[in-house]
C-alpha cells in the first residue's frame, strides 16, 4: 500500500499510458504500478506533469492597481519602453500606504489562486527599500510560513528604488535576508550612472555571499540599447565563481541589441549559466526568448504582475502566461509548445534552484492531474488542472460543469 496512485496518466517522454505512485512525498515508480493507493485517482488518459513554477511574481504589490492608478502602466507601456525609469517613480507611490496587513491579505489571495492553477512554487521578489520599509517581507514570510505545505515561496529581498539612488536601502536588505528571505534582488538599471549600476550588483553580491544566497536581479528593463547591466551581473557571477545561482529578469533592453552584441552576451550568460526570466506579456519589448533558448541559454516565463502599477491583469495561472507569450513570440508550432511547457515547469524549476523537482522516481510529487490530453491542449484551453497535488497530497480537486439548453 502507497500513499497515492495516479492511474492511466498519460506523460511527457513515456509512450502509451503510465501509472505514477507516491509515498512519503516522492515519486516511488512510474510506469506499471500494482500496488494500492490509499488514494487513487484515474487520468483517464489526461496529461500528468509536474506542477507550474513562477519564478517572478512582485508579490507585494498584487491586486493594487485600482488603489494606485494608471500613471505608471503610461509610462511602463508607452513606445519602445523610453520612459519606464518614469513608471517606476509612478508605481512606488503605492509605498506609502504599504502596510503589512493588507499586504498579506492580498498576496494571500494571489497564492490561493496560484494553486488552484496548479502553481505550487514561486519566487515573490518584494520591496526592501526606505519607503517599503520591511512590511513586505514581514507579511510575505508571514504567508510562507502558513502555506509552507502546500507552496514553496521564495522571498526575494528587493530593492526596487535602486541602492546608491536610495540610501538605506542595503540596510533593510540586510535585515530582510537576517529575517529569513531567501534570495538577495537587485535593480542595477535604475541607478543614475555606470558606475553605481557596478556598485549596486557588487553590494547585493556582498549580502548574497555572506548568508550563501541566490541572487535575482532585474536587468535592463528599459528601451535603451545602451542598457549593458544583463552583461555586468553575469561577468560578475563569473568573477565571484556564482555560476548557476544567478538569474536575470526582464532584460528586455536586449530586444534592441545588434546581433554582434547579442551573440558576445549569449556567450557570457551560457559561461555564467544564467538564467533569463521573461514576461513578454506585461511590457512592449521583451528579451529574444527563442534566440537564447535554441543557444543554450535556460530561460523561464513569470507571471511578474498580477493587477498592479505595471499591468492591470493576472491570475497566476501559468498556462495563461504560456498562452500569451505563444502569441507574442510567435511560438505557434508544436515543438514551441513544448519549449513553452517547459518554461512554466522544468525551467522555472531551475531558476528556483529546486533540486527534488521532476515527474521522475524519486522526485518530489508536486503534480497536476490536466483536463487536457497534451501540451497543445494544455496551452490552448488553458482549462483547469483536475487535480493539484503538493508534495504527495492531492491539495486542490477542480470541477466544471455547463449546462446547454438547446
Amino acid at each position: 500500500m502507497v500513499d497515492l496512485v495516479i492511474r492511466n496518466a498519460l506523460i511527457r517522454g513515456y509512450e502509451g499510458f503510465c501509472d505514477i505512485a507516491v509515498d512519503g512525498g516522492r515519486i516511488v515508480k512510474v510506469g506499471r504500478v500494482r500496488d494500492k493507493g490509499e488514494v487513487e485517482i484515474n487520468a483517464e488518459g489526461r496529461l500528468v506533469t509536474e506542477s507550474f513554477v513562477n519564478s517572478h511574481l512582485h508579490l507585494c504589490k498584487a491586486y493594487t492597481f485600482l488603489m494606485i492608478g494608471e500613471e505608471a502602466l503610461e509610462f511602463y507601456h508607452g513606445e519602445n519602453m523610453g520612459k519606464a525609469i518614469y513608471a517606476v517613480e509612478a508605481a512606488s507611490k503605492i509605498k506609502e500606504k504599504y502596510h503589512e496587513d493588507w499586504i498579506y491579505e492580498n498576496s494571500k489571495k494571489a497564492v490561493l489562486e496560484a494553486l488552484k492553477h496548479g502553481c505550487t512554487y514561486i519566487r515573490a521578489f518584494v520591496d526592501t527599500d526606505t519607503k517599503a520599509k520591511l512590511e513586505g517581507v514581514k507579511a510575505i514570510l508571514r504567508l510562507r510560513e502558513e502555506l509552507k505545505d502546500y507552496v514553496v515561496i521564495q522571498v526575494v529581498a528587493f530593492p526596487q528604488e535602486g541602492v546608491l539612488r536610495d540610501p538605506g536601502s542595503e540596510d533593510y536588505v540586510w535585515k530582510a535576508i537576517e529575517m529569513g528571505c531567501d534570495v538577495v534582488g537587485g535593480i542595477p538599471w535604475i541607478e543614475y550612472t555606470e558606475e553605481d549600476m557596478v556598485k549596486h550588483i557588487e553590494v547585493m553580491f556582498t549580502i548574497a555571499k555572506h548568508y550563501d544566497r541566490d541572487v535575482a536581479m532585474l536587468t535592463d528593463d528599459a528601451g535603451d540599447p545602451m542598457l549593458r547591466t544583463t552583461e555586468m551581473l553575469a561577468i560578475k557571477t563569473i568573477k565571484e565563481k556564482w555560476i548557476g545561482r544567478v538569474t536575470a529578469c526582464h532584460a528586455r533592453a536586449m530586444n534592441l541589441y545588434t546581433d554582434h552584441y547579442f551573440g558576445r552576451l549569449i556567450y557570457i550568460l551560457k559561461n555564467a549559466c544564467i538564467s533569463i526570466v521573461s514576461d513578454p506579456h506585461t511590457g512592449p519589448l521583451h528579451a529574444r526568448v527563442k534566440e537564447l533558448l535554441l543557444n543554450g541559454v535556460n530561460v523561464a516565463l513569470g507571471q511578474d504582475d498580477v493587477a498592479d502599477a505595471y499591468y492591470p491583469y493576472g491570475r497566476n495561472k501559468m498556462l495563461e502566461v504560456a498562452f500569451l507569450a505563444s502569441h507574442i513570440l510567435w511560438m505557434t508550432r508544436l515543438r514551441d509548445m513544448d519549449m513553452l511547457y517547459d518554461m512554466i515547469t522544468k525551467n522555472g524549476a531551475k531558476v528556483m534552484n529546486l533540486k527534488n523537482y521532476g515527474l521522475r522516481e524519486g522526485g518530489e510529487a508536486s503534480l497536476v492531474v490536466l483536463n487536457a490530453k497534451s501540451v497543445y491542449e494544455a496551452i490552448w484551453y488553458q482549462a483547469e488542472p483536475c487535480y493539484v497535488i503538493s508534495r504527495g497530497k492531492i491539495v486542490v480537486e477542480n470541477s466544471e460543469e455547463t449546462k446547454l439548453y438547446i
